[in-house]
């Protein structure tokens, strides 16, 4: 068992919960929590490692026997050590190491999902879970974001990041991935409302960060804008928000034409 904090295992976890340039380094990222891992377990996501406290519940130790049998090196460790290497405060007693692998962009898409510079990880992470539920097909992150693979946005997607194809790109890798379709952005005082666009053609989404709202780049790159009607007495809604509300939006016309 682990007991120390200055473990290298738990010295190389601690990086790769706190600094992105390690985890790009590594090529590695962490996810902790049962629920989180048994996400992973249903995509057929397999970490590299796992460490687990000695107190953790049936449900934990059912997971750490599945992850065994798939000859995952599991590890016990204090629980203590484990808060230290924990993003959060207190430790859900279990966390893993798992590869940057993204999972293969579609040759072919019917919505696409481009958040440009979105900062703040809990609303990536939501957007992201938002993204998933309402079919779109790839999700685009624009230079100048929170690291698609931060913890925060990790536990935000609750598991997207297994189901959802999704990469950071740069403004001519999205231009070119997204040759062919219509680009909608997302801007509050400009384009037609989005009940009164027809949204039920292949297209993508620009959506930009809750700061300072679409970029050059994006205003750029998009064929049209469109906003959500609001009470006038409201100045705007956070990304995730906002784009939920676009990308059900899009799902109820198509669901509607089917």
């Amino acid at each position: 068992m682990i007991t120390s904090r200055q473990n290298q295992k738990i010295k190389r976890i601690k990086q790769l919960t706190s600094q992105a340039k390690f985890r790009k380094k590594e090529n590695a990222y962490i996810v902790e929590g049962i629920r989180l891992l048994e996400e992973a377990l249903q995509a057929d996501q397999i970490p590299e490692q796992v460490l687990y406290s000695p107190d953790l519940d049936q449900r934990g130790q059912t997971l750490v026997e599945i992850f065994q049998d798939q000859q995952v090196l599991c590890e016990l460790a204090a629980l203590d050590v484990l808060n230290a290497a924990s993003d959060t405060e207190n430790s859900q007693g279990i966390m893993a190491v798992f590869p940057i692998d993204p999972l293969p962009l579609p040759d072919q898409n019917d919505l696409v999902l481009i958040a440009d510079e979105i900062r703040d990880p809990g609303n990536l992470g939501t957007l992201m879970r938002s993204s998933l539920a309402a079919g779109v097909d790839m999700f685009l992150l624009s230079p100048g974001s929170v690291d698609l693979y931060s913890p925060k946005v990790i536990r935000s997607g609750m598991g997207a990041h297994f189901r959802l194809p999704a990469i950071t790109a740069s403004w001519e890798e999205i231009f070119q991935l997204t040759s062919g379709l219509v680009l909608y952005l997302a801007d509050m005082n400009q384009g037609k409302s989005c009940w009164e666009t027809d949204l039920t053609a292949p297209l993508g989404i620009i959506l930009g960060g809750e700061a300072h709202g679409p970029g050059k780049n994006a205003r750029e790159l998009a064929n049209h804008s469109v906003h959500i009607p609001m009470n006038t007495h409201s100045e705007s809604l956070n990304a995730a928000a906002a784009g939920a509300i676009l990308l059900f939006e899009i799902r109820r016309q198509r669901y509607l034409q089917e």
